[in-house]
């Protein structure tokens, strides 16, 4: 490799868009790795190479061992928007910049939580069991709700629970916003009702969905305490992280009718074990982690991947991606 090449590793789950707009830069010298590499695996990736100038990491983890592995690195990107697996600090302390893929799966994470709104509402699985076991008979004891009227509370107002909200207010539902991050007039600007006390909001709520990052102010948020003040008719649905949701006490908020149901696309432990009580009851519906990929979104954030890791070497880094902006300073 020439020396003034900039070598980059990818995924094989990179999307061909940005694939192609690495390799088709002569200047860069593309990499691909397998998409579950074992940590030990991957640190000896890095240091077989002289130098590591970008990484593109799916679920792989980035930490400080990473950071010294990766002669010359100066920019480390995620195909999505969640962080959880990276040592922030680690990097900022060698002033490395973490980007994201700002918006590029944020419509497709929205339309999920709609789908998981909408399935729980209309008892879609349970239809289709009917339907299935030639159930026929049964089909009045398990009505289904309407949305319209209903009131839905959104719980984060970042890239994905703006997206969110809108899709809520066309179903014609009333929206409140719980986001202590954002000012109040702000919420109020896009023609929602902000909330600032989360319990007294849950009592309001018949549908709850959270879109907020896992951080340790987040983790276990719902717990056993915070399930209880929800309606018995209500319905919670998570897209963002597992660990969110105390899953001991959602199981026992579901089997013992203080709520209604669940959606979950993200669980404490990735896979989650088969023998997950929450699995085996008929008011929970899951995802693998899917939320946000699609077609489409896989080609969107591997788009924006690419151009992040471009802009950092191009000196145009695209700052409002940029998760520690003081590796910048």
């Amino acid at each position: 490799m020439a020396s003034n090449k900039k070598r980059v590793l990818v995924p094989h789950l990179l999307g061909k868009t940005g694939l192609d707009m690495l390799k088709a830069r002569e200047d860069i010298d593309v990499v691909t790795f397998g998409n579950t590499i074992p940590s030990d695996d991957f640190n000896a990736l890095l240091r077989q190479h002289a130098q590591v100038n970008g990484a593109i990491l799916g679920l792989t983890s980035f930490g400080e061992k990473e950071c010294q592995g990766a002669n010359g690195l100066q920019v480390v990107a995620r195909i999505g928007v969640g962080y959880d697996a990276i040592d922030v600090p680690a990097l900022t302390r060698h002033r490395v910049p973490l980007m994201v893929a700002g918006t590029a799966n944020s419509p497709s994470v929205a339309e999920q939580a709609m789908h998981f709104m909408m399935a729980l509402a209309k008892r879609g699985a349970e239809q289709h069991a009917m339907v299935r076991d030639n159930r026929w008979g049964d089909r009045m004891s398990a009505l289904p709700v309407d949305l319209i009227n209903k009131t839905v509370l959104i719980v984060g107002f970042g890239r994905i629970g703006t997206r969110t909200a809108k899709r809520c207010q066309a179903m014609e539902m009333t929206v409140l916003i719980y986001d202590p991050y954002v000012p109040a007039a702000s919420v109020r600007a896009a023609g929602y009702e902000s909330v600032a006390d989360l319990d007294a909001a849950l009592r309001r709520a018949d549908f709850v969905t959270i879109h907020c990052p896992k951080t340790p102010e987040t983790v276990g948020m719902f717990d056993a305490a915070r399930l209880a003040r929800m309606k018995p008719s209500s319905y919670l649905v998570n897209t963002a992280r597992g660990g969110i949701i105390d899953e001991t006490a959602l199981h026992a908020a579901l089997t013992g009718g203080r709520i209604a149901g669940a959606g979950l696309d993200v669980f404490d432990l990735e896979p989650t074990p088969v023998d997950n009580p929450l699995l085996e009851l008929a008011n929970v519906i899951s995802a693998p982690h899917m939320a946000g990929v699609t077609v489409e979104s896989i080609e969107r954030m591997a788009e924006q991947s690419a151009l992040n890791v471009l802009s950092v070497f191009d000196g145009k880094t695209i700052r409002q991606n940029v998760i520690n902006p003081e590796a910048l300073d």
